[in-house]
């Protein structure tokens, strides 16, 4: 009887797991709305104010998301979690208000953004497809990836005051590495049931895919932009 209930609950695991995948892959479908009507708000904004004060705005850019963080993983098992997750998606869209600006004010503006969200969701379908379907473990990618992030923060931070711009190009670019890396390792997360609820799973690919777009468009922008 032990060996019978193991083997069935062996066979439960991996089909737990794929709910649990097909469920974010939906909730992060839906996601896409808030954001894209944040971002055509975001773009009739003035942030000049932003401008000013990169710094204090920055402050406070991160103040309001890792506040939703918490109270979305606070809430992760109920229904204002998805209301949460959802206030946090619209938000981050107004955000890229200031970059689609400087992008759309390009002669080629709008193929720029095109590319920067054909590109992220190219990259996402592969890796994704790739963390879904191969019976490799990716596991031993979870210290280089939070190590890398870490390194990241603490290099973004520092280029804010020195401002070089080589130096904002290599981070976008080492970005793009590591937020590809995370969408590889979460999709894997998720399906060998390491994580196994969709809310803090879509975040997890949400925040990828995001910051995936918002690095991929700034690259884009500096190698392809045409300028009047």
């Amino acid at each position: 009887m032990q060996t019978n209930y193991q083997v069935a609950n062996t066979q439960a695991l991996p089909a737990s797991a794929h709910k649990v995948l097909r469920n974010t892959y939906m909730m992060l479908g839906l996601t896409m709305i808030p954001t894209v009507i944040g971002a055509f708000i975001g773009m009739t904004m003035n942030f000049s104010w932003m401008a000013g004060s990169p710094i204090l705005s920055t402050l406070i850019m991160l103040g309001v998301m890792f506040g939703l963080f918490f109270a979305i993983s606070a809430n992760r098992n109920n229904s204002f979690g998805v209301v949460l997750l959802l206030a946090l998606t619209f938000f981050l869209g107004v955000m890229l208000g200031p970059i689609l600006q400087v992008a759309l004010n390009l002669r080629n503006g709008g193929q720029i953004v095109g590319l920067a969200a054909g590109g992220t969701g190219l990259i996402f379908l592969t890796l994704a497809g790739i963390g879904a379907s191969t019976k490799r473990d990716f596991s031993f990618m979870g210290n280089f990836l939070l190590v890398g992030l870490v390194l990241l923060i603490i290099a973004s931070l520092a280029n804010m005051f020195f401002q070089v711009p080589a130096a904002s190009l290599a981070i976008s670019a080492v970005a793009v590495l590591l937020f590809s890396g995370f969408i590889l390792f979460d999709v894997n997360r998720i399906v060998r049931g390491g994580e196994t609820n969709y809310v803090m799973a879509t975040l997890a690919l949400y925040m990828n895919i995001y910051n995936l777009f918002v690095n991929l468009l700034h690259l884009l922008m500096a190698l392809m932009g045409e300028r009047d």
